[in-house]
């Protein structure tokens, strides 16, 4: 059974920092393509960045280009999101998402089969 879990979200003032944690068990892969995804209320999710399975390629929303950074510590499973230099509009729920046939590429991440349950980043004017 696959198991997404999210964690790190929180309130943070504008031009703060937060760094988002996602671990997937489950998976029997060498690694495998992950992702944050983004819903804010009354809008469609988005993608914000996606990283391929070696970390070779990564995927960044032109809207958090040079203030996020996306990372993965595959020895633990883990993926992590820092975000810097928040701005209100980056608040949402994140989601975290793997999967084995995932797309990650520098234009364009999808294809995500397994979600986990979404950690609130809230920023404040």
């Amino acid at each position: 059974q696959v198991q997404v879990v999210a964690s790190g979200g929180g309130l943070v003032q504008a031009g703060g920092s937060l760094r988002l944690s996602c671990t997937a068990s489950g998976l029997t892969s060498d690694g495998y393509p992950m992702g944050w995804f983004r819903q804010a209320p009354g809008k469609e999710r988005e993608g914000v960045s996606c990283i391929s399975r070696t970390g070779g390629r990564t995927y960044y929303a032109d809207s958090v280009k040079g203030r996020f950074i996306i990372s993965r510590d595959n020895a633990k499973n883990t993926l992590y999101l820092q975000m810097s230099s928040l701005k209100p509009e980056d608040t949402a729920m994140y989601y975290c998402a793997a999967s084995l046939g995932a797309v990650v590429s520098t234009s364009y991440c999808g294809n995500f089969r397994y979600w986990g349950q979404g950690t609130q980043v809230t920023v404040s004017s």
